[in-house]
């Protein structure tokens, strides 16, 4: 007869995950470098935290890449456009951790999920545990009641008719998760953005004076503290390319002072129109705006 060995306790491994995430969706678009060329993955959000995003792709990335993501925060205007880093792929899913963000986007953010966690705090995505079986030590084997060969006879049908139902329970998870796989793929290419630039379509050039009317959000610049102690002063000139929504897809400078580009650019990425029609139809406008600092 042989002697039970002594089991030692489970071992439980815990998600370190410290600042806590909320629930969100809504659709989100990726873009990574590909042999030197941009590249978008279009997705959806899953959750959202001060530090990170959680999110379903149309494509793969790999953890240490670099990317570029844009997606709507709710009540909080236009789009966000961050930057990441992958921390972690499997499959379709991701884990993207946020760098470099400005201190309005992270107080934006901040503002958003701290709303989220005192209007509901058991929303808060929680860290899971996972348990493995309890582990044997060298030298102790598990415990097996003596049997003579008489007695083994009727468990093998018993273990045929087990390794049936097993393999029917894989076939019919193997089926679930694949119905459930097409699903969230055809809900993933539904969330692909129509508004996409075409090289077909060039932007339609519209004076600032006209597009200034459709102005429905506006950000004034903030005047960098080393140009006002030198005096610099000047009118920046922005090339300016507006969406069919209505956002800033791309703001470049073409003339001023060079201290008080960057601060002019800052500011009108972040300018929200009402989309231009032309002929019954939303379209892309190029303009051209002139921001003026002027010291005391």
């Amino acid at each position: 007869m042989s002697t039970a060995a002594t089991q030692a306790p489970a071992r439980v491994f815990t998600n370190t995950r410290r600042v806590p995430r909320f629930p969100l969706a809504v659709p989100a678009d990726v873009t990574v470098l590909r042999s030197g060329i941009p590249f978008s993955i279009p997705g959806r959000s899953v959750t959202l935290g001060e530090r990170g995003v959680g999110l379903v792709l149309a494509g793969e990335l790999h953890p240490g890449d670099s990317v570029g993501i844009e997606f709507r925060l709710p009540d909080a205007g236009g789009p966000f456009r961050l930057k990441a880093v992958v921390r972690y792929q499997a499959l379709f899913h991701c884990g993207l951790e946020f760098v470099s963000l400005t201190s309005e986007q992270q107080t934006l953010i901040e503002h958003w999920t701290r709303r989220k966690s005192v209007a509901n705090p058991a929303a808060a995505v929680a860290d899971t545990h996972v348990a493995l079986p309890p582990a044997v030590k060298p030298g102790q084997s598990r415990a097996v009641p003596d049997r003579k060969a008489s007695d083994q006879r009727p468990i093998r049908p018993m273990l045929r008719r087990s390794a049936w139902v097993v393999l029917a329970g894989t076939l019919l998870l193997a089926a679930a998760g694949w119905w459930h796989w097409r699903s969230a793929w055809g809900e993933l290419e539904s969330q692909i953005p129509s508004s996409q630039r075409t090289l077909q379509q060039p932007p339609v050039y519209v004076p600032a004076e006209a597009m200034e009317k459709l102005l429905i959000h506006k950000i004034d610049p903030i005047y960098p503290e080393a140009a006002k102690q030198a005096n610099i002063q000047g009118i920046v000139i922005l090339d300016t390319i507006i969406g069919r929504d209505g956002t800033v897809i791309d703001v470049h400078p073409i003339s001023g002072p060079e201290e008080l580009a960057p601060a002019a650019v800052e500011a009108v990425k972040w300018w929200r129109f009402q989309p231009y029609q032309a002929n019954g139809n939303a379209v892309e406008v190029e303009t051209k705006f002139a921001l003026e600092f002027r010291g005391n």
